[in-house]
């Protein structure tokens, strides 16, 4: 299905909600352009531009990139995308990013992905790997036959540390605090719609049916 209308949509979600397996069903069934802050950063920064450079001293300082810095980023790439209907993934994080990106596009809808801390953790916690191959191990749906071992070479696995219980809390928590003004912010224009559950494929029908109806007219 090719949207006849131009259609802008941004999706909000934990790490570790889906939000990219999301975010590819809505490019393959609304064709729409994703556009990731995070891949943008790193572009830029691969490719040494101007801002790019800049972005990269913020962060080998250990520095949030300034609200300004990825606002000029972003909306310099939705330029090239004014003639599709896109779908924004990590922007905005801030209220002052979401008032400078609703000076310039209309945002017809924010979707949210509500899907429970606890859930989130035993999925991010659960993912062990084997360091020599980059192999990946989940205790709940792939684990190895013997604990702690990679089925190949019996070597011990490891957690990254962003895998790590008190990391995920941490995360986890710092994205609740962020975020939680877009939200409110978004809510008050009338243009959040949330969708909660504990797994993808359950939400993703969902998303499927909304999307439909806000594109079809």
């Amino acid at each position: 299905m090719v949207l006849r209308v131009i259609f802008r949509a941004v999706i909000m979600g934990p790490p570790g909600s889906g939000k990219g397996t999301v975010s590819e069903r809505i490019m393959k069934s609304f064709g729409m352009k994703h556009l990731s802050s995070g891949d943008v950063l790193r572009t830029n920064m691969k490719a040494k531009t101007e801002v790019g450079l800049l972005v990269k001293s913020y962060i080998d300082q250990g520095q949030l990139v300034p609200d300004d810095v990825i606002t000029r980023l972003i909306l310099h790439d939705l330029k090239g995308l004014e003639q599709c209907s896109s779908l924004l993934d990590g922007f905005p994080r801030t209220v002052t990013q979401a008032e400078c990106l609703d000076k310039v596009y209309k945002i017809d809808t924010v979707l949210n992905l509500n899907v429970p801390f606890e859930t989130i953790k035993e999925r991010l916690t659960s993912r062990w790997i084997h360091p020599g191959s980059g192999r990946v191990y989940n205790i709940n749906f792939n684990p190895p036959k013997i604990p702690g071992l990679d089925d190949v070479t019996g070597e011990p696995l490891i957690q990254r540390n962003d895998d790590k219980p008190e990391t995920v809390t941490r995360r986890l928590k710092s994205y609740e605090t962020q975020t939680r003004p877009v939200l409110e912010y978004y809510r008050n224009k009338g243009v959040l719609e949330t969708f909660t559950g504990t797994e993808t494929n359950k939400i993703w029908p969902q998303i499927h049916t909304f999307l439909c109806s806000k594109t079809s007219g």
